[in-house]
Order: C-alpha cells, then sequence, then structure tokens
C-alpha cells in the first residue's frame, strides 16, 4: 500500500514515527527555516493525490529535478494574494526590481524565469547594448542574424558547463581561453560579453583577474552564481567585486518560487528589453508571472531576516540527529561537509565497511527511494561529485531541504537498512 501525505497530515504521521524511535521531544518545527504547518488548516484539493503523484521527503537538497525548495510560509502567503489580483506586468517587474537592487546593494535587478533565464537575458542584454540596439529586439531577429554583429562571449575553457545552451539561444559564439595571456588576446571587435562560472572547479584565472581585464577592455562581465548562496553575503558580493551581472536562482537557497531567479547588476545592462511582456526579443517565453514576481521579492525579504549562522547551526543539528540514531551501525563513520561554494551548506557523508555492511550506498539510495514515504538521497549517493569528496563507498545526505521532523524519518530508514545488511536486527 503506498501512503500519501498532505501537509496537513505531515506531522500527525512524524509525531507517530518519532514517538515509535524515541524523538518525539524534538518535533517542535523551526518557523524560521522549515514550513510551518498550522493544525486543522484547510489546503483545498491534494492535486498530488489525484494526479498520483508521490509526495517524497528530499534528503537530496535544492535540485530542480526534485522541484527545488519548499517555500517559507511567509512567502506561500505573499504568492497566494498576489495570485487574487491582477497588475500591470511592467510595473511590478520595475519596482520589484528597484526594492530588490536596494535590498541586495546593487545597482539595478530583474527577477527572471529562474537563473537559466537570467544567463539569457544577461546576454542579450550585453549583446543589445554591444551592437547599439537600444531597446526593443536583440540582434539575432534581424534578418542577417548575429553573425555580421558584435556575438563573441569569452568564457575559460574550465568554465564550459551545461548551460551554455542559456547564453548560445542569444546567438552568440563562445571562445575559450585557458591562461590570462590567452583570455587578453581573446579580446576582438566583436567581443560583448565575458562570462564567469562561479562555482567551477577548474580554471586559472581567478574572479578578480576576469573582471579587471574584461573591464580593461571596456567589455562587461557576467557571473553564473546559481546555487552560490549561503553565505547570504553573496548576494551582494559579487556585483560589489565588480561583476557587472550576476545571476542567481531563486528557487534554491532563496527559498523562493523554483521557477524564479535574479539578475542583479548595472542598470543599462537589467533594462535592456529582451523579457517579457515584450514581443519579438528572446526572452518572451520566458514569462515571469505576478506570482513569481511577487514570491521572489518575498523570500528576499524572509532571507535576510535569517543568519547564516542560525541556518548552519540547525543544518549541522539534523546532521547530529542522524548521525546519532545511527551509532551502533558496524563500522559507520559519520563526516560533515560544507563545500566552497555551491550549495554551501552542511552536508553529511556516511561510510562503512561493505565487508561487514552488505550493501551498496546506491543500493541503499534505491531502498530508499523505493520504501513509503519516499526518500530522495543526494545523488552524489555511491559516486563521485565535484565540490563533495563522495565516492562509491558513500552515502550522502543533504540536511538542508528537510522539513521539521524529516531528519529522524530518514535516519530511521537509513538504520533499518544498514542494520539489516549488517545482520543485526535494528532497534
Amino acid at each position: 500500500m503506498t501512503i500519501r501525505y498532505s501537509r496537513r497530515s505531515f506531522f500527525a504521521h512524524a509525531r507517530t514515527a518519532l514517538a515509535s524511535i524515541g524523538f518525539s521531544s524534538l518535533m517542535t518545527p523551526m518557523q524560521s527555516i522549515g514550513a510551518t504547518i498550522s493544525p486543522g488548516e484547510d489546503d483545498g484539493v491534494d492535486y498530488y493525490a489525484k494526479l498520483g503523484v508521490q509526495e517524497i521527503i528530499n534528503a537530496a537538497g535544492t535540485y530542480t529535478f526534485l522541484t527545488a525548495a519548499i517555500m517559507p510560509e511567509s512567502v506561500q502567503m505573499a504568492v497566494a494574494r498576489a495570485a487574487k489580483h491582477p497588475v500591470r506586468l511592467e510595473e511590478l517587474q520595475l519596482a520589484a526590481g528597484s526594492y530588490l537592487a536596494k535590498r541586495l546593494h546593487c545597482e539595478a535587478a530583474l527577477v527572471s524565469a529562474g537563473a537559466a533565464s537570467a544567463l539569457t537575458l544577461g546576454t542579450a542584454a550585453c549583446a543589445t547594448v554591444a551592437n547599439d540596439q537600444h531597446g526593443e529586439r536583440i540582434p539575432p531577429l534581424i534578418p542577417q542574424g548575429m553573425a555580421s554583429l558584435k556575438n563573441e562571449v569569452i568564457m575559460q575553457k574550465g568554465h564550459r558547463y551545461g548551460y551554455d545552451h542559456a547564453l548560445l539561444s542569444c546567438g552568440v559564439r563562445i571562445v575559450e581561453v585557458e591562461t590570462l595571456d590567452e583570455y587578453r588576446a581573446a579580446f576582438t571587435p566583436k567581443t560583448v560579453m565575458t562570462h564567469f562560472f562561479n562555482a567551477a572547479t577548474s580554471g586559472t584565472i581567478s574572479r578578480e583577474d576576469w573582471i579587471r581585464v574584461s573591464h580593461e577592455h571596456n567589455v562587461p562581465s557576467m557571473n553564473d552564481a546559481a546555487a552560490d548562496m549561503p553565505p547570504i553575503s553573496n548576494l551582494w558580493k559579487y556585483t560589489q567585486m565588480g561583476f557587472d551581472l550576476v545571476c542567481f536562482s531563486g528557487g534554491k537557497g532563496i527559498r523562493g518560487p523554483q521557477n524564479a531567479g535574479m539578475l542583479l547588476g548595472k542598470k543599462e545592462l537589467t533594462a535592456a528589453r529582451n523579457n517579457n511582456p515584450i514581443d519579438n526579443v528572446v526572452g518572451r517565453g520566458q514569462k515571469v508571472a505576478k506570482e513569481q514576481i511577487v514570491g521572489m521579492v518575498a523570500a528576499v525579504d524572509w532571507l535576510l531576516s535569517q543568519t547564516d549562522e542560525g541556518m548552519e547551526k540547525e543544518f549541522r543539528g539534523r546532521a547530529d540527529r542522524i548521525t546519532n540514531y545511527l551509532s551502533g551501525v558496524p563500522t559507520l563513520t559519520s563526516q560533515v561537509y560544507v563545500p566552497e561554494v555551491a550549495n554551501h551548506v552542511p552536508t553529511l557523508l556516511l561510510r562503512y565497511d561493505q565487508k561487514k555492511v552488505k550493501i551498496a550506498p546506491l543500493e541503499v539510495a534505491k531502498m530508499c527511494r523505493d520504501g513509503s514515504p519516499s526518500i530522495e538521497l543526494h545523488p552524489a549517493t555511491g559516486s563521485p561529485e565535484p565540490g563533495l569528496p563522495s565516492d562509491a563507498n558513500t552515502i550522502v545526505v543533504g540536511v538542508w531541504m528537510l522539513q521539521p521532523g524529516q531528519d529522524l524519518i530518514v535516519a530511521k530508514r537509513l538504520r533499518q537498512i544498514l542494520m539489516k545488511a549488517a545482520g543485526t536486527q535494528a532497534s
């Protein structure tokens, strides 16, 4: 039998589960970090159940394929309220951008349809300004296309990644460099922008040198920092460092709508009109609804009421509770690791001797996924991943998207699986 959970029923189930393992006293929700559930609230029709879509416990992280983060209650309320009233979309975009720019200490801001959309709009802006289009149309829409216009974007070879298409959709051509000398020599009259991938684990040119050389050639530089919050100060660190544009995901650590993001930076570039509600532009299909815009503003307000220290304490507490409950699993060792840049939050790594505990981490992940409730472990479980010291012998638990009480539900499931594999009855 498959068990379905609504927001109303989750805590009742969680308390029962935790009481059975002796942790019911730890079930007080943290209003500042987790979603707050009011007893007896009416959520309306449970469309997940109606559509036959299984709810999960997210012990992975802010991954898009897992629908990223859950919005805090204040953000959910702001989104719901915005849905009730029509406004003029352009007026809302401009007001939200002005407000966000002040809160995030930058010249200008634009709410985009996710971080990938911010990459496209930023590239389009740089191409538009470089080609003196001044307004309504990005160059790829003119009859001769980009080939005869300025269309080159410089990137480090080690920074090429799966989101290049967000830039290439603007009709640009990427020029690769590896050394500082190659970088200096790569600028031509056709260069419109330089692009930096903030979380890249390869590449020899520093952020500071990247910005300096770009500005020596009077070319704007964009930084993809999509998943690079926390720390909270990153939201203004990179614009103040000198990047002309910085892209952030709204639905990851900022905890806004999943399909929202932000483009922060120079007013001339964020104001280039390549997004909706303008017609015949590259961003027309990347629509940002009134609910997303308001949700993004509310999420920034929520985030700036938090502290890095408070969030880290909560996340480490979750990792500690899981580790403590797993004591007694033969040969098990634990490590709390904080990635240097992207997803800079405490992440729990578990290792054990597979000769004593006879199950591979990938099989543990499958059993967690196939159970009820379904638990999704971090995708680095059983495999290496850039930014994490994981391998084929590592279970990785992402704790920061767990809701109150779910840490111990995850702990119980892991203990059951590992103790059984060790030939020991879990208690």
